[in-house]
C-alpha cells in the first residue's frame, strides 16, 4: 500500500498568513523557534531556530461534531511551500521516537480500537493496517505526549 502524508490545506494556511483567525476565533500568536520541536503543519517541517512561527488553535476536520478535535498547531509565520509529494514520510515525523495514530471513518468519527502510541519506526505499518480496514477512511497522526495533531495519513 501506498501512504499519502497530507498536510494542513494551503487555502487554510492562506488564511491564516494573511492575518485570519484560529479555530477559536483568535488572532495567531507570533514567537521564535528554538529549533527544537517547533514543527509546521503546512510545509512538515521544522521552524529552523531563530525564525518566527505562528501558534494557533487548529481543527483538521470539515464537520463539526463531537470527534471533531481541536488543540494547538504551529505554522510558520511567514509563507512556506506546502509539504512536497506527499507520498514520502515528511520530516515533522522523524522527530520524536512515538506517536499516537488514530483511524478516522468517512464520517470523520473515530473508529474505536483505531487508536494507540506507535514507535516511530513502525508508523507506516500501522498506518497500512489501519488503512487496510474498510471502516478506515484516513489517519491522524498525533504527538504521544501532547495529542497535538501532526497531519493525516491516506491511501494513494
Amino acid at each position: 500500500m501506498t501512504l499519502r502524508y497530507i498536510c494542513m490545506p494551503a487555502e487554510e494556511a492562506q488564511r491564516i498568513w494573511r492575518g485570519g483567525r484560529d479555530a477559536n476565533g483568535n488572532l495567531p500568536e507570533r514567537h521564535i523557534s528554538d529549533g527544537d520541536g517547533v514543527p509546521c503543519r503546512h510545509c512538515l517541517s521544522n521552524v529552523e531556530a531563530d525564525q518566527p512561527y505562528l501558534i494557533l488553535a487548529y481543527r483538521p476536520f470539515l464537520s463539526v461534531q463531537p470527534y471533531a478535535e481541536m488543540g494547538p498547531i504551529f505554522l510558520h509565520a511567514e509563507e512556506c511551500p506546502a509539504a512536497a509529494d506527499g507520498q514520502t514520510m515528511p520530516p515533522v515525523l522523524t522527530s520524536s521516537k512515538d506517536y499516537l495514530l488514530r483511524g478516522y471513518g468517512a464520517d470523520e468519527r473515530i473508529v474505536y480500537g483505531t487508536g494507540g502510541v506507535i514507535p516511530q519506526e513502525q508508523l507506516e505499518q500501522r498506518a497500512e493496517e489501519l488503512l487496510a480496514r474498510p471502516d478506515v477512511a484516513f489517519v491522524h497522526v498525533r504527538s504521544a505526549k501532547y495529542n497535538c495533531y501532526q497531519c493525516r495519513i491516506e491511501r494513494c
